[in-house]
């Protein structure tokens, strides 16, 4: 495929822009070469600059669970586009969303739009600290949680050490209080708790990791995230910016069988569109201002046209809920069809799915956590996004992130794909 006009608005874009992208992965750093500009996009597919058509497994990193262009969606925000863009007031749909989401997740009681998951993930561990009146987190190496202050941390010499800053602008002093863990690791987990007895607020976890890969949690892992918050009066914050809404109706919670105190949401519940909410059970929330002492506002959330796409991506969903059923079906199809022919090549690899989520890393070790996700071969990941995008399919270009699978992919889709795969590693 030609990528000429995508190469030339690269350079166009790199003179006004940092990096030429409004955000880094989108760079093709990871990959090489330029990235690929789109021009619209419509069900599974997309359509860039050049005129190719190509498969997309991104889903704009999850949204897009129905698809591109999804009609009903479309429809809402046209009529509410019609009414105005945002007022700086309520409306009745901001409340009518939140019951919503009140009714399709299990253990919460209020929700708090926001503008995004970065947003969603500061905001809900301000809560966290404010109702618990402590300063310290535990997170997870490899997860990501936006780019607050907070969450940008690194590993130090070990898992129980403090966090170091892992971007310039952080201060040392935001560090200290970000503990970091070993993800599918309560070992990891325990020795802070141990270290650190009546200073943690809250765990913050995405629990089923799609930010080094696709990583389902082991057996007994987030159980085990769960007791120690009950025993140490900790809260347990679960990141669904991803899950939430993909996985099922209630998201993580619901397909582990595990309940959070605090869930942040995005992704799915904007439509598309440019949203967040974090939630929890009544008693947390109403520490939230004007209720409570706790400070958060922002003047765009709840944002008509945001709610509008939300609300209709939610009732298709909520009176849908078979698409979770096919959206696995084919996730396994692709994932056992990659399989098979990985099988016959004989080239070392680890394919983790979970849901309608899904990554190949080219290791021979399982992929359980950020050390072991780093042990992939990344020369190879490189031939294989290249590969594929010559052959009409749109991967994540990063072998750290999840592919999000969508519900207008067809069978014929599918098989296109594992065609395109099979001839790629032919050429091997």
């Amino acid at each position: 495929m030609r990528y000429q006009r995508s190469s030339a608005l690269f350079q166009s874009a790199q003179k006004v822009i940092p990096g030429g992208v409004n955000s880094p992965v989108r760079a093709f750093k990871s990959v090489g070469g330029s990235p690929v500009f789109v021009q619209k996009a419509k069900g599974a597919y997309l359509y860039d600059e050049d005129g190719n058509q190509l498969i997309d497994f991104i889903s704009s990193w999850g949204p897009m669970i129905l698809g591109h262009a999804f009609e009903p969606i479309l429809e809402a925000v046209k009529d509410r586009a019609d009414r105005g863009t945002s007022y700086g007031m309520p409306t009745e749909l901001e409340t009518q969303i939140a019951e919503l989401v009140v009714k399709m997740v299990p253990n919460i009681d209020k929700v708090r739009m926001v503008n995004s998951g970065t947003e969603a993930c500061m905001s809900s561990v301000r809560l966290a600290r404010g109702y618990t009146g402590r300063e310290k987190i535990i997170k997870f190496a490899g997860c990501y949680h936006g780019h607050s202050d907070a969450f940008l941390i690194q590993a130090g010499s070990g898992a129980t050490t403090f966090g170091a800053p892992n971007s310039p602008g952080v201060t040392q002093g935001t560090a200290k209080d970000t503990l970091l863990a070993q993800f599918n690791d309560l070992e990891s987990v325990r020795l802070h708790f141990e270290q650190h007895p009546e200073k943690i607020a809250a765990i913050i976890i995405e629990p089923v990791a799609g930010n080094m890969g696709c990583i389902p949690p082991r057996a007994g892992f987030v159980e085990g995230l769960r007791k120690f918050c009950d025993e140490h009066q900790s809260l347990l914050i679960f990141d669904e910016v991803m899950t939430g809404f993909r996985l099922a109706n209630g998201g993580a919670q619901e397909t582990l069988g595990v309940k959070a105190d605090i869930m942040t949401y995005g992704k799915v519940l904007g439509g598309g569109l440019p949203v967040g909410a974090f939630a929890a059970r009544e008693e947390i929330m109403n520490y939230l201002a004007p209720e409570g002492p706790i400070y958060q506002a922002g003047t765009l959330s709840g944002n008509p046209l945001a709610m509008a796409a939300g609300f209709a991506m939610l009732t298709h969903l909520n009176d849908h809920e078979d698409i979770f059923e096919r959206l696995k079906i084919k996730t396994k199809a692709l994932a056992d069809g990659m399989i098979a022919e990985l099988e016959k090549k004989g080239i070392p690899y680890q394919l983790n799915h979970y849901g309608s989520m899904l990554s190949l890393h080219f290791t021979e070790k399982p992929v359980v956590n950020f050390e072991t996700a780093v042990l992939g071969n990344n020369d190879r990941f490189k031939q294989y996004f290249h590969g594929m995008l010559d052959r009409g399919v749109y991967l994540p270009p990063s072998a750290f992130e999840s592919y999000f699978l969508n519900d207008a992919l067809s069978e014929e889709d599918i098989a296109s794909t594992l065609l395109a795969f099979e001839d790629w590693l032919k050429s091997l």
